[in-house]
């Protein structure tokens, strides 16, 4: 993870997962909460390097429509947010392949300047993009960068 993205000042969950990290280099078996065609690269790049022995079983939240509506498991989730559809509408009009796709996860933090920096390149870019941001993503209170979005609420694009 680079230096300017970590989870907190102590950074006890950034130690927790680098441990974990190198935990797994001593298994003989990996399970990934991916699916093969969305990191196919990377998946391939691990199997030619060291681990033979790699499963893709995600996404995990996909899941829970296997889950009988009756089921008492079945109100239960992944998130740790509350989900916002508003934006799959707006998705499922661009072409396959047509948008970029970030997200921090639910523990990673950064500076206002970082994330400044990040949202100026996603900008300049020209592409498309979907950018999920937690209200806590940044460190300290975020302002508004004039002619992008108000980056803690809804960022919408103007094609």
């Amino acid at each position: 993870m680079p230096t300017f993205i970590r989870t907190t000042n102590d950074e006890l969950m950034f130690d927790f997962m680098g441990s974990e990290a190198e935990n797994c280099l001593k298994s003989s078996t990996i399970i990934f909460n991916t699916f093969n065609e969305f990191e196919n690269e990377v998946l391939e790049s691990i199997i030619a390097t060291k681990f033979p022995n790699i499963y893709t079983i995600g996404p995990l939240p996909l899941l829970v429509n296997h889950i009988p509506a009756e089921s008492e498991s079945k109100p239960l989730g992944s998130s740790l947010w509350k989900e916002d559809s508003n934006c799959l509408d707006w998705l499922d009009k661009r072409g396959l392949n047509s948008v970029v796709y970030i997200n921090y996860g639910s523990v990673t933090v950064m500076t206002d300047t970082h994330l400044r920096e990040f949202a100026w390149g996603l900008a300049n870019s020209k592409q498309p993009f979907l950018w999920i941001i937690r209200p806590d993503v940044v460190m300290e209170p975020c302002k508004r960068i004039n002619g992008i979005a108000r980056l803690l609420g809804t960022v919408r694009s103007q094609d």
